[in-house]
């Protein structure tokens, strides 16, 4: 009996060592894991946050050069009007002004100047002399809005001197109009104006990241354009504005916000936010996902820390992949945006050999500033959508396709079949991209005809760069819209002069 006593307290000090053991190891595999569990949400934290920054400051860049090619086009308008000599030389306010000549020369310039306003969407469209009396189109809101003292304000707004021009807004707190003027001579001001809202096809990038908010601010940091339409006329948002405020440009990220600001030109500034939540929204739910993995690997140390592995890498990649496209691919029509396009364009352009051939393609939707205003947005966008169809179905995966501006698009042929000269597969192209939008109507009247105006440069005849090309298919995409549209026209030398002379 001795001996059976004595191997009890044995035994009992074996399975207590036993159960030691296994409690220390599984002490150290949970600690050993939660270690490494820890260093890899630390790790995915800052591999997103770095990637996120990075693809917000490209977009916002990206906003930037929109802009401020929006407002290069705004200007290049507003100096289309002095095509016509009555309207640089003409005062209204001479009082040896005879009468019937007068009224003949404001005939003139209203009629030149109504011809431009229809290029865009514009409010004002005209000219307001030191007397307030006006030629061309100013609006009853822009009348009502500065009464008497039209010309004054107007002329207040004058703030480049060496341009003799200005933007502006906010008067009287009217944020719904943005403004530009350009002084003509000391007794008369051009005066152009569109609402606020026409941004929207300038700096909206739909789905770009869920939660983003894009805006533009004057100066003062009073909000010009926001998604949000109440925001618009107030000063940008506290929490915003003190990351903000002096620090273009800049992108900063804090526990609470990333924000990322660019100054445009020397009166505005667009600023992208997103809260910092909603940017690890996705690493938040993966946390919970790789602490309910680290206790498993307790117990399947080898087994589960290799799927473990696995199942961090793959979501971090995911993450990585999704915001890569984003930041390359515009949204609505599933191709290149503009900052990408011009990027690969200029990349392939510029390494190319004399003896390689390319052609670069401008497209511009006729009519569609109709579609937009009649049958609203939402159907043009569905018109933008099936327009970046058409261009994938027509060219191959070896050329680049990519939306440049809200209804302008662009393409780089980069291969051809050896069988058929070149121009010629160039304008079978062509061809089938008019024939694609041709006898194609929209709304359900078939009211809105679409067509393409269609502008062709080719390599090397016409440029050794991207700039080159583009200038010259700009030139030949006018000489398309000037021959009636639905059509095509490949650059040649003499269009240059001609275009200047327009």
């Amino acid at each position: 009996m001795s001996d059976n006593n004595s191997r009890k307290p044995n035994l009992k000090n074996i399975k207590k060592l036993q159960l030691s053991m296994i409690i220390g190891y599984a002490l150290i595999v949970i600690v050993s894991i939660g270690i490494i569990s820890q260093l890899a949400v630390k790790k995915t934290d800052e591999a997103l946050k770095n990637k996120v920054i990075s693809m917000v400051s490209s977009l916002n860049m990206q906003m930037k050069l929109n802009m401020e090619s929006y407002i290069s086009r705004m200007e290049t308008i507003a100096t289309l009007s002095f095509g016509v000599e009555e309207s640089y030389t003409y005062d209204a306010t001479d009082p040896n002004n005879d009468e019937y000549e007068a009224i003949n020369k404001e005939k003139i310039i209203s009629d030149k100047l109504y011809s431009l306003c229809i290029m865009e969407n514009f409010v004002d469209y005209g000219i307001v002399y030191r007397n307030n009396r006006t030629v061309g189109k100013i609006s009853n809101g822009t009348n009502s809005l500065f009464g008497d003292k039209i010309f004054e304000e107007l002329s207040s707004m004058v703030t480049r001197q060496r341009t003799n021009d200005g933007w502006s807004t906010g008067y009287k707190d009217d944020f719904k109009r943005i403004y530009y003027v350009k002084k003509i001579h000391e007794n008369a001001i051009l005066v152009i104006s569109f609402y606020a809202s026409e941004l929207k096809s300038v700096l909206d990038n739909p789905e770009t990241i869920h939660g983003m908010k894009i805006q533009l601010t004057n100066q003062d940091y009073n909000i010009l354009y926001s998604i949000e339409r109440d925001e618009i006329g107030t000063p940008l948002q506290g929490t915003i504005s003190s990351r903000a405020v002096g620090q273009a440009p800049a992108t900063i990220m804090d526990n609470e916000y990333l924000v990322s600001i660019n100054k445009c030109g020397e009166e505005w500034y667009i600023i992208c936010s997103i809260p910092t939540s909603a940017i690890l929204k996705e690493k938040n739910e993966m946390q919970l996902y790789i602490y309910m993995t680290a206790l498993i690997a307790a117990f399947f140390a080898v087994l589960v820390g290799t799927v473990f592995s696995l199942r961090l890498t793959k979501p971090v990649k995911n993450v990585v992949t999704s915001l890569d496209i984003k930041a390359h691919i515009d949204q609505l029509t599933g191709i290149l945006n503009k900052l990408s396009f011009e990027e690969y364009a200029q990349d392939r352009i510029s390494t190319s050999l004399p003896i390689e051939k390319h052609a670069l393609i401008i497209l511009d939707l006729d009519n569609f500033k109709g579609v937009n205003d009649t049958l609203g947005h939402a159907y043009g966008d569905i018109v933008l959508a099936k327009t970046g169809s058409i261009l994938r179905t027509t060219f191959s995966q070896n050329d680049f396709v990519g939306r440049i501006g809200g209804d302008e698009f662009c393409v780089l042929i980069n291969e051809y079949p050896n069988d058929v000269p070149y121009e010629d597969f160039v304008k079978s192209k062509c061809e089938q991209l008019c024939t694609a939008f041709r006898n194609n109507y929209t709304g359900d009247d078939g009211k809105y005809k679409i067509s393409a105006s269609i502008g062709v440069s080719l390599f090397p005849e016409h440029g050794s760069s991207f700039a080159e090309m583009y200038k010259a298919s700009d030139n030949a995409l006018y000489f398309s819209k000037h021959k009636g549209k639905d059509t095509y026209t490949i650059f040649e030398d003499y269009m240059k002069e001609e275009v200047k002379e327009k």
